[in-house]
């Protein structure tokens, strides 16, 4: 009895396309500034503090990272105050956003989105990766799904042997 040994890839001869979301991660540090440091027996914002806090502080430290300024304590905090980090910050930092280290990475994956060009996907049958090494918000999946949708054949989730579908063009 002969056995033949031909094994055939039937995922790379489907035509599929695998887009990894990972590739759209910011490499840098990021650094979340809790504003509770700032607070007046960890319950207010005093000012006159807080200002000469702002002029005495070394901006210089967020030379190059991407800063979520957040107030983790539970008092409320005036929007100038944010205002005020975000200004003596924004001469260093790539990038300042008013939120936790979640909602920094969303605002990072979904800005690097927004700048890809989908024309290279145009009727394309895609598989948008489920997996990786790279934590992707859920956020960038959606901004994927939104422009994608728009030029695919169709979408998919997953990985090219498992996928589910998500979109198809009724042609």
């Amino acid at each position: 009895m002969e056995i033949q040994e031909n094994i055939i890839n039937k995922v790379a001869q489907s035509g599929l396309v695998t887009l990894d979301p990972a590739q759209f991660y910011v490499a840098g540090e990021r650094v979340v500034y809790d504003i509770k440091e700032n607070l007046f027996h960890g319950l207010i914002l005093r000012e006159k503090d807080f200002r000469e806090f702002v002029k005495s502080h070394d901006w210089a430290q967020y030379q190059d990272k991407y800063v979520a300024v957040t107030c983790t304590a539970d008092a409320i905090v005036p929007a100038w105050a944010y205002m005020l980090l975000a200004n003596k910050m924004a001469p260093y930092a790539k990038e300042v956003v008013f939120g936790d280290a979640d909602v920094l990475e969303t605002v990072l994956f979904v800005k690097a989105v927004k700048d890809l060009d989908v024309e290279q996907y145009r009727d394309q049958r895609i598989v948008i990766k489920g997996c990786g090494d790279v934590p992707v918000p859920v956020s960038a999946y959606v901004e994927l799904t939104q422009k994608l949708t728009l030029v695919v054949k169709s979408l998919m989730f997953g990985e090219p042997c498992s996928t589910v579908p998500i979109y198809k063009r009724r042609d």
